[in-house]
Formats: structure tokens, sequence, C-alpha cells
């Protein structure tokens, strides 16, 4: 659940640390943070409140080892304490989040779209290591890809059996059985994946990609998952629906691994059932068991 703080105390917080706040509007907010457009000194910039600060401290390693002209990261500004919280001041990048894009403004951007995911899988990965998703100081959790890959399975991390009977067990065994069986198809490879990608962490000004934002899930490991979680969520999104049409039309080389896809998937998938379980979001709980018995069925998962 987001943090409730009243305006007055992060405003005074972030005026300790960084002066006077001339302009304070709402924004677009996620679902784990408040989000604020604020101006200091001439200057615009987003404003998030969050209970932890250890995603903001992993977005601030992003930008310092990952940013480039080719993948526009915001700027960490400061990050700071407002009562128990943690709050983060950052860069604000021009135009509109892909989620808000009209369908008719969708085709000019998706090219775009794939030459910032090259730009995500071509990053420097020096002074990194291990794979999955990795901490403030870019080590990884697992020795392996295929390891965060099947971590899934492994019940002292996912407790499923305290899930049911919001997901019945017959059904997580048949699902964590599928995906075990397509792990081996899956390549080792060790890249930058930014674990969100596609919708609302993807901004652009209608000329070009502006900023890729909220790296809290990122991880090292397969380019292709980045490609998985635009087919995963493609019947929800219409933007990510255009994004897929893209790659079927002009990424052919994407598509030859058909079993890696579908395994990122059905990952992905199971994932969020994991956690809309675990959130007694019983709605998104349907639709993406209906979504994994899609992909479980269909090669491509599409």
């Amino acid at each position: 659940m987001k943090p409730k703080l009243p305006h007055q105390a992060i405003a005074s917080a972030v005026e300790r640390d960084l002066g006077p706040i001339s302009t304070w509007t709402s924004v677009s907010e996620g679902e784990e943070a408040q989000v604020f457009g604020i101006r200091l000194a001439d200057e615009d910039f987003i404003l998030r409140v969050n209970h932890f600060a250890h995603g903001f401290h992993k977005e601030a390693f992003c930008y310092r080892h990952f940013a480039s002209a080719n993948l526009p990261i915001p700027q960490i500004l400061s990050i700071g304490t407002v009562d128990d919280h943690t709050y983060c001041v950052s860069r604000r990048a021009a135009g509109k989040t892909l989620q808000d894009l009209s369908p008719a403004e969708l085709p000019a951007v998706v090219a775009w779209v794939d030459q910032v995911m090259r730009a995500i899988a071509q990053a420097p990965l020096h002074g990194t290591e291990d794979f999955g998703r990795f901490d403030p100081n870019g080590i990884g959790e697992h020795k392996s890809w295929r390891g965060f890959l099947g971590a899934l399975t492994d019940q002292r991390r996912f407790d499923w059996i305290g899930h049911e009977p919001a997901v019945d067990d017959s059904w997580i065994e048949r699902h964590l059985s599928l995906l075990s069986a397509l792990i081996p198809m899956c390549p080792e490879t060790r890249s930058l994946v930014h674990g969100d990608f596609g919708s609302n962490n993807v901004l652009t000004d209608g000329l070009a990609i502006t900023g890729v934002i909220d790296w809290s899930e990122a991880l090292f490991g397969d380019p292709l998952y980045d490609v998985a979680n635009i087919f995963f969520w493609r019947p929800w999104l219409a933007c990510m629906d255009a994004q897929a049409r893209y790659f079927e039309e002009h990424r052919f080389d994407l598509m030859n691994n058909a079993q890696a896809l579908r395994c990122y998937q059905l990952r992905i998938g199971l994932q969020q059932v994991f956690e809309c379980a675990a959130a007694g979001d019983t709605a998104d709980l349907r639709w993406a068991m209906a979504r994994c018995e899609d992909i479980a069925i269909l090669p491509s998962g599409s």
C-alpha cells in the first residue's frame, strides 16, 4: 500500500534539504509511491514518497552506471527522509508515458521503443555481478539466469501453499511444472533488463523516447525478458499490443526462441498471480491466471 503522507510534511522535508518549492502539482501515481511534480529554482522535478529507500537507491545506481544518450534515465537529485518514509527527487523527463498515448499516437513511437530496448540490452555491466534482480550495489540475487527463473518454484522463497484456496494447488503444480520444463530451453545470457518495461515507465515527447523510469525491478539476464513483459501484458494495454505487433512484424530475431519467450511470459504471469493472491486482489488475480492459461496453451503466448 502506498504512503499517504500530508503534503505539508513532505514539502517540509524536501525544502529542508533542497530549498523552497515554487510549484507543486499532482501527476499520475504508481502502485507503491505518492508522486508529485515540483519546481525547484526554475527547474521541474518529480517527487516520490515510498515506505522504503531500497528502490530509490537502486534507481540512482542505474542512472550512474547505465544512463546514456541512447538510454535516458532521469538523474536522481536527492534521496531523503520524511517521518518514517523515504522521498526521492529526480529530474523530470518531458512528454507522456506510452500508456497515456492514444492508439493513433502509438505507431509513430514503437520503433523508438525498440531502439531504447536495444540500448538497455547493450548497457555495459562492469562493476556488477550475478543474475536476477540486483541490489543498489549492482549485485544480483542468483548465480545463474536459470536460477532466477526457477526461484518461483522454491517454497522457501514463494509460499504457494499459503495462497490456497485463492489459487488451487493443482493449478499451481501444473503451471510450475510447465515453467520448470521450459527453463532448460532458455539461454544463460547476462545483460541489463528493465524488468517492468513498456507502459507507464517509458516516456516520449512525440519525437523520441525522453525517459526510462522506475528501475526498482531491474535485473541481469536475458533481454528477451523485457520483450516477454510486453507480450504478457498485450491484452491488457493498447501500448503493449502495439509494441508486440511491431516485434512480430520487424524483429523476427526476437521471435526465433518461442519457448524462451513463452517461459518468460509464464514466469512473469506466475509472479503476478503470487503477488495478487498475497494482496487479496481477486479481479487482477483472475485475469493473471487466465493469461497464464493462454500462455500454457499457445507456444508464443499471444
